[in-house]
């Protein structure tokens, strides 16, 4: 048993060290430079997102939720369309991803973007929220962060390989398949699964970045929180914030790492890109 249990534990290292350490964005501004691990192609992942969000898009069609308010649609797609030409800044593909943008009319207050740049809004965050464009930009500039940063990819990453470890050691051991296979589908890590608080921070900070340098005022991340804290009534902030920092030491990030990008704010209010309706 002991001579199994050892075998198991030298397959299980050979298992980890097939993930391997990729730059899936440069530092930027805001100097986000962790390196990251990864077991799954960015291939694999960008067809699993394709193929969740055709079916996300196909049910909100069927049940009449899909961009039903045209003004909000619009609203929201331009802002995207503001922020797409600043991911450049932390990796030259992504502006030629294949965005999509939609408005799912929900009472939620949620917003998601999958790898690749398939991107919903919830019309509850909309409406719930009155958010200013700055703050819009504040809610898409993170989520669009996550896509940038490859999260989902890294949260399938550490899933799969754990799989993969812990079904050799079931071989190795004789324990069931079935009492082992603990990871979930693809589907669940790059869409419903929430983010870890490190990569939060990481969407966070390049987030107030993707802004700044779009045009919108970085600091409106930190009007934005306050709202959804007010909404929330001191209770749980909205389901895609619920794994952010505690409040205080999220603003206090959020007004420094503001700060740092608002000379490319400004920069970008001078090139005639400041943004309206705020």
């Amino acid at each position: 048993m002991v001579r199994r249990i050892f075998l198991a534990v030298i397959l299980s290292a050979g298992v980890v060290a097939g993930c391997q350490t990729v730059e899936t964005t440069k530092p930027g501004v805001v100097g986000v430079d962790r390196q990251q691990r990864m077991f799954v192609s960015s291939e694999e992942i960008n067809k699993g997102a394709e193929e969740a969000y055709a079916q996300v898009l196909a049910e909100a069609q069927k049940k009449g939720a899909l961009d039903r308010d045209p003004a909000q649609v619009q609203r929201v797609r331009n802002i995207v369309s503001r922020l797409i030409p600043q991911t450049a800044a932390f990796r030259p593909d992504a502006p030629k991803w294949k965005w999509e943008v939609h408005v799912l009319s929900s009472p939620e207050v949620n917003a998601w973007a999958m790898p690749g740049g398939k991107i919903a809004v919830y019309s509850g965050l909309l409406e719930k929220l009155q958010p200013t464009d700055d703050e819009l930009a504040a809610v898409l500039g993170h989520e669009i962060s996550h896509a940038l940063r490859e999260h989902s990819r890294e949260q399938a990453s550490r899933a799969m390989a754990q799989q993969a470890a812990l079904s050799v050691v079931g071989a190795v051991a004789n324990v069931p398949q079935s009492a082992i296979d603990l990871a979930p589908m693809l589907l669940d890590v790059t869409f419903n699964l929430p983010h870890s608080r490190t990569d939060e921070q990481e969407a966070d900070r390049i987030g107030v970045e993707l802004a700044a340098r779009a045009g919108y005022n970085p600091h409106a991340a930190i009007s934005l929180w306050e709202k959804m804290q007010k909404l929330a009534g001191g209770g749980q902030p909205p389901k895609f914030l619920s794994t952010h920092p505690p409040h205080e030491d999220r603003i206090k990030d959020l007004k420094v790492y503001a700060e740092r990008v608002m000379p490319l704010y400004q920069q970008a209010k001078a090139s005639g890109s400041s943004s309206a309706g705020r």
